[in-house]
């Protein structure tokens, strides 16, 4: 048993399971789609095939590369098109990295697949506390913005009030829907003000519809 135990190639597969593991509690905690068990079987996969090319008669760094292949169609698979945005591209980053330290761990470098990991989960939590401290500085959003009428004074009256609110404001379109003008705005500036403008908005009179995205 003891001998099972020190197979170098064992020990290769816990320790990409142990890598794995490290990061998938960080996206479960997070509630994403690629949690726990999705991202230690991508890491353990990644490492099963890179031993796998490293094996005797049948040693072959074809099967390794391939992997990024792989990995990149797995990746794929979780981005898709939001309603208001496209979704899942940290997810498939995710996955993209995590196979990578799993082969790393397949050439028995765990010193730095640990420092990997690590790293990954440095990327993943602390950064996202900067990405957010980034966007209280300078937020954007798209609105969509349906007045009660196809009145072109509405307009003007509209941009002046989310000047008011310290909001800047770019018109990326404007349609006509019957009796209603809809208009689509880019808006930026600080998360704060794009927050109470946004709620502000919905007291206006001459608003018949609006739209955060």
């Amino acid at each position: 048993m003891l001998e099972w135990f020190e197979d170098a190639r064992l020990q290769s597969i816990l320790f990409s399971i142990l890598c794995g593991a490290i990061v998938g509690f960080e996206r479960e905690y997070k509630n994403k789609s690629a949690g726990f068990r999705t991202v230690i079987l991508i890491c353990f996969g990644s490492t099963v095939f890179t031993l796998l090319s490293r094996m005797g008669n049948i040693s072959d760094d074809r099967i390794a590369a391939n992997i990024v292949t792989g990995i990149g169609f797995l990746g794929a698979g979780v981005i898709y098109q939001g309603k208001f945005s496209i979704q899942g591209l940290t997810t498939a980053a995710v996955i993209w990295s995590i196979a990578g330290v799993g082969m790393v761990v397949g050439f028995e470098e765990y010193k730095l697949a640990f420092s990997l990991t690590a790293l990954m989960v440095i990327v993943l939590s602390l950064f996202q506390r900067i990405e957010r401290l980034l966007a209280d500085i300078y937020f954007v959003r798209t609105i969509h913005v349906t007045f009660q009428d196809i009145s072109v004074s509405h307009l003007g009256e509209f941009e002046g009030f989310m000047k008011e609110h310290k909001v800047r404001l770019q018109r990326k379109g404007l349609e006509k829907k019957g009796q209603h003008l809809t208009v689509v705005y880019e808006v930026s500036g600080n998360r704060r003000n794009i927050r109470l403008a946004n709620e502000a908005i919905i007291s206006l009179d001459y608003v018949y519809a609006f739209n955060n995205m």
